[in-house]
């Protein structure tokens, strides 16, 4: 996190041997062939430990390049030679340490070389994630036409197993937590108020993740299914929100501390909940999508 790059590049450089970053990645371009199914598993374990990695930015970029004519990229990014940034939306991820950037404009692809861009870091609210915004210099090569609503359902499905995996995290932590501090001789969560607060905790997790499953099948099946991704984005970002929260009221004092993790899963929280448009943006899409 505190690194030049932002994350462990040796841990990154394990889960690309393991084929992290191409497992939805076609076996004949390189990647393993399995679906976004296990890739949102990946994205669900990185977000229960807030693993700072190129991951999520690198499914975006694969999952906007063409199957045909793009076929060096994808197999670089599939065994984690190039990192990509996705230049899409407000902020672009990656962008300090990529080897190429993907800028979408009006329904096209380009590959444009790092010379060509100009970056702007951020200072986001969450330490774990770097984001930049990146301003395009010079046409760069097409790549052909890039479906942008997929492009959007691929990155709000993985937007909400992440933000699952985080949420289902806090709730163990917090009821293990539970279990060890005492106060009045007794473990805080035998105290029946807090256990009525855990269990909504619970049901906040255990719906988030049926949303983010729903939300990633879809992605897998090849449905056009924008109302299930932007349901499960918005759902599992509130739950994100709300659990993290009630980590840290039920943590005390010691949450609010610099050494312990609650604070920084509290900041992806609320990260996440706008890093590919605020929740009120994808309620309005809803709404026109239902009528």
């Amino acid at each position: 996190m505190t690194s030049s790059s932002g994350y462990d590049e040796k841990l990154w450089s394990r889960l690309c041997a393991l084929g992290a970053a191409g497992l939805h990645v076609p076996d004949d371009l390189g990647g393993s062939g399995a679906s976004f199914l296990e890739t949102a598993v990946v994205l669900a374990e990185l977000g229960r430990s807030l693993t700072p990695s190129p991951l999520l930015g690198s499914v975006l970029a694969s999952s906007a390049l063409p199957r045909a004519g793009a076929d060096p990229l994808l197999r670089e990014i599939a065994d984690g030679s190039a990192v990509p940034s996705l230049v899409w939306g407000p902020y672009a991820l990656n962008a300090q340490v990529a080897d190429v950037f993907l800028a979408v404009r009006d329904g096209e692809l380009y590959a444009v070389p790092p010379a060509d861009v100009d970056i702007t870091p951020l200072a986001p609210v969450d330490p774990t994630r770097r984001l930049a915004t990146v301003s395009v210099r010079g046409a760069g090569t097409s790549l052909g036409p890039v479906d942008e609503s997929r492009l959007r359902d691929v990155a709000l499905a993985a937007l909400a197993a992440e933000s699952a995996g985080a949420a289902a995290r806090c709730l163990e932590l917090t009821v293990s937590y539970a279990g060890q501090r005492t106060q009045f001789g007794r473990p805080i969560g035998s105290f029946q108020a807090l256990k009525h607060r855990m269990a909504d905790m619970h049901l906040l997790v255990e719906t988030a993740e049926s949303a983010a499953l729903a939300a990633a099948t879809a992605v897998a099946d090849g449905v056009d299914l924008s109302s299930t991704t932007a349901t499960a984005a918005v759902w599992c970002t509130e739950a994100f929100t709300r659990v993290a929260a009630e980590m840290i009221q039920l943590h005390g004092g010691v949450a609010i501390t610099w050494e312990h993790d609650a604070h920084l899963y509290f900041k992806r929280a609320h990260g996440n909940a706008h890093l590919f448009g605020s929740p009120r943006e994808h309620v309005a899409r809803l709404a026109t999508q239902l009528g």
